[in-house]
């Protein structure tokens, strides 16, 4: 076996043999890092805290996520149980390197930190960042190298962001609607296009390694995740672009309207979240996996957008005035 592999699975079987009572905790905070948390979290950040954190937070968290399934995909790591069964407390059916918990913490509370500029922040991003990548080792679901590749990633998306805003940022926040528009489509087409050409490159797995078992399914999550990201950041780059130009809702307001406009909000979220899946069929794929971009795309208009819309017409969130310009492609 891979030393890197016998490395990865002796660091998780001395976790858990010299901290048993661990397994309890590491689970939890491995919890937070599940898609329903963030669909949770990231909206009300946006709709009930701060609009523009909420908005800038939650594209990265996409952008990041549609970077980890492409990696993936691209490396189709075995995770640790594949390797060995008893070292599974938990159960994952993607491929490992990179750790997505590892990279969506990095990204969401190094994020945070650097935002908010407080001593606190800083300590909650280290620890949260700290605990969740080794949670993962911990609960046999990632190597020690799928999580130190998710911690770089997410890094580097971070300083990206801070790239952005430092130099072309600013400038493109003055383009005209159509512009900002045509780069809110382009991020996911390119996203797909890219996975595509990937695949196409390393062609079939190699199923003569001991954890085949697991290849095909690993295969399918990966393409679904692809299409997860690219309906996510399509939905709401469109969305959020709309807003500012046509709806400008403000986030502020007494504590119980943000909670009445929370609880309104969730409701419709999760209704095209969960009843869309209930709803579209699982095969077969050439239609299930635009029914999964539909679906995604449908959630974040809403969570973006429409939502907010809705806010200002029932009074449950205030508008800023119209600046009176309005130029489109």
């Amino acid at each position: 076996m891979d030393p890197v592999f016998d490395f990865g699975l002796e660091a998780t079987r001395w976790m858990q043999a010299a901290f048993p009572q661990l397994e309890g905790f590491f689970s939890f905070i491995s919890s937070l890092g599940r898609e329903e948390f963030y669909l949770a979290l990231l909206p009300l950040i946006y709709w009930c805290v701060d609009k523009r954190l909420g908005k800038h937070v939650a594209y990265l968290f996409l952008f990041a996520h549609g970077l980890n399934s492409l990696a993936k995909a691209a490396f189709r790591g075995p995770r640790p149980f594949w390797l060995d069964g008893g070292v599974g407390l938990a159960e994952e059916t993607s491929f490992g390197v990179p750790s997505g918990h590892t990279e969506a913490a990095t990204v969401f509370y190094g994020f945070l930190a650097g935002w908010l500029k407080r001593g606190w922040a800083t300590l909650l991003a280290l620890f949260m960042i700290v605990a969740m990548g080794l949670s993962r080792i911990y609960l046999g679901v990632h190597f020690v190298h799928d999580v130190v590749a998710g911690l770089l990633v997410g890094v580097v998306v971070l300083l990206g962001y801070f790239v952005w805003c430092r130099y072309p940022g600013p400038q493109f926040a003055k383009r005209i609607l159509g512009q900002r528009l045509l780069v809110a489509l382009l991020v996911p087409l390119g996203l797909a296009l890219v996975y595509t050409a990937v695949r196409l490159m390393i062609g079939e797995a190699d199923t003569a390694v001991s954890w085949h078992a697991f290849i095909s399914q690993a295969d399918l999550d990966g393409l679904e995740a692809v299409a997860t990201a690219v309906g996510a950041l399509l939905g709401f780059g469109i969305a959020v672009n709309f807003e500012g130009s046509r709806v400008r809702f403000r986030a502020d307001g007494p504590v119980w309207l943000r909670i009445v406009r929370y609880i309104v909000g969730m409701i419709v979220t999760l209704a095209l979240w969960l009843g869309l899946k209930l709803i579209f069929p699982d095969d077969p794929l050439w239609l299930a996996v635009p029914l999964r971009i539909i679906r995604y795309m449908l959630t974040l208009l809403w969570v973006g957008y429409y939502g907010p819309m809705a806010f200002v017409r029932l009074r449950l969130a205030e508008a800023d005035p119209d600046p009176g310009i309005q130029m489109t492609l």
